[in-house]
């Protein structure tokens, strides 16, 4: 079973790296961007084979080490 866990930080949490992507963006031609916010991407391979099994391992991951969760959100996806 594959996992995707896509991390990002709240909303009103400054954004350093999305900000430099958009001003480079901009400076490149491309005014019609508008705010830019960066993440991360984790995908795992899971050996488990039971769906909630799986989502509950990865929800415990996000919770002990792939997210802040002081100033991060995340979403799974299983497939």
């Amino acid at each position: 079973m594959k996992a995707r866990v896509t991390v990002t930080l709240k909303r009103g949490v400054l954004d350093p790296q999305g900000k430099a992507i958009g001003n480079a963006l901009h400076g490149l031609g491309f005014p019609q961007v508008g705010e830019v916010r960066a993440g991360k991407v984790i995908e795992l391979d899971l050996a488990e084979t039971d769906h909630e099994k799986a989502r509950a391992a990865v929800e415990e991951m996000c919770r002990k080490l792939l997210a802040n969760l002081v100033v991060e959100d995340y979403a799974i996806e299983i497939a």
